[in-house]
C-alpha cells in the first residue's frame, strides 16, 4: 500500500540514500572499502526493487491524486538515492564482473539517470509551485530537496571526473562531466535564496507557526550536502572562489543542524514529561 501512495512511496529511497552515506563515510574515515561494497550492493538491489517498483506501482494505480496533493520536494529523494549510488561506486568501484573500468561506466549511467530524473520531476515540481494555489502549510522543509538533489549530484559529478583518469571513456568526454557538474552546482546555488524568501514568506509575512517536526531533517541534509559537494567540486577543478564558499557555508550548515537538533531535544523531553505526568495522575 506504501509503494503506490503519492505521499509515502518515495519516501522508501532514503533508505538507498542513508546506505550511501554510510558507505561513503566508511571509506573517508576509517578507509573500510569491504563494508562500503557491501553497504553498496544492498543500496543497488534496494534502488532496483524501489524505483521501478515505486514508479510502477504508482502508473498503474486506478485512483490517483491531482498534482498539487500528489507532488512535493520529497520526490527528489529518487534522485539523492541515485546520485549516493554513484558517490559509492565511484569509491570503492564494486566487483560486478566487468572490472574497474566497467564499474566506473555503470556510475556514470547512475549519474545521468539521476540527472535526467531530476529534470523530469523538478519540471513537475516547478509547475506545482507556479501555476497552482501555494499555501504556507504546502512548503513543507523536504522541498529544500530541490536544492540538496543537486548538490549530491555535484558531488557525484565531482567523484567521477575524479576517477577519469581510471577510465577512457572518463577521460574522453572529461569537459562534458566538468560542465555537467558546474551546472548542477550552478542549479543547485540558485535554488538556495528563492528557498529563502519562500521561507520569509511563510514564517514571517504569513506567519506560519515555526515548531520542531521530523521534515526539518530535510532540510539540514540539502545545507550539509551543499556545503560539501561545493568542498569537493571547488578542489576537482582548482577554482578558488567556488572553493571559499563551503568556509563559511559549513557554519550555517552546523547552525540549522543544531537548531534542529535542539528541537527534537526539546519534543523528546516534552514527551517523557508527559507520559510521567500521565502515568502519575494514573497511579
Amino acid at each position: 500500500a506504501d509503494f503506490s501512495d503519492h505521499s509515502r512511496g518515495v519516501g522508501f529511497f532514503t533508505f538507498v540514500a542513508a546506505t550511501g552515506v554510510v558507505a561513503a563515510q566508511l571509506i573517508v574515515i576509517s578507509n573500510d572499502f569491504l563494508s562500503a561494497k557491501i553497504l553498496w550492493y544492498l543500496g543497488a538491489g534496494l534502488w532496483l526493487i524501489f524505483m521501478y517498483g515505486i514508479f510502477c506501482a504508482l502508473t498503474v494505480k486506478r485512483d490517483k491524486p491531482d498534482l498539487a496533493e500528489g507532488i512535493n520536494g520529497g520526490w527528489l529523494v529518487a534522485v539523492v538515492g541515485t546520485q549516493s549510488l554513484c558517490v559509492v561506486g565511484c569509491l570503492a568501484p564494486p566487483e560486478l564482473g566487468v572490472g574497474k573500468e566497467g564499474s566506473l561506466t555503470i556510475m556514470l549511467a547512475l549519474w545521468l539517470c539521476g540527472g535526467m530524473l531530476y529534470i523530469w520531476l523538478i519540471s513537475l515540481i516547478f509547475y506545482r509551485y507556479t501555476f497552482f494555489k501555494f499555501r504556507p502549510s504546502d512548503l513543507m522543509p523536504p522541498y529544500w530537496i530541490n536544492m540538496g538533489a543537486m548538490a549530491i549530484s555535484t558531488l557525484a559529478g565531482s567523484m567521477l571526473i575524479q576517477r577519469a583518469t581510471d577510465s577512457p571513456l572518463l577521460l574522453s568526454i572529461l569537459p562534458f562531466l566538468k560542465g555537467f557538474t558546474l551546472w548542477y552546482w550552478a542549479t543547485a546555488t540558485w535554488w538556495i535564496p528563492l528557498m529563502v524568501l519562500l521561507a520569509i514568506w511563510r514564517h514571517g509575512i504569513m506567519r506560519f507557526p515555526l515548531s520542531y517536526n521530523q521534515g526539518y531533517w530535510g532540510l539540514v541534509f540539502p545545507l550539509g550536502m551543499y556545503t560539501a559537494c561545493t568542498f569537493q567540486l571547488g578542489r576537482t577543478i582548482d577554482s578558488a572562489l567556488i572553493s571559499a564558499i563551503p568556509r563559511g557555508f559549513i557554519y550555517v550548515s552546523v547552525l540549522i543542524w543544531s537548531v534542529t537538533f535542539l528541537g527534537l531535544l526539546r519534543r523528546l523531553v516534552s514527551i517523557l514529561v508527559k507520559s510521567y505526568r500521565g502515568i502519575e495522575g494514573g497511579v
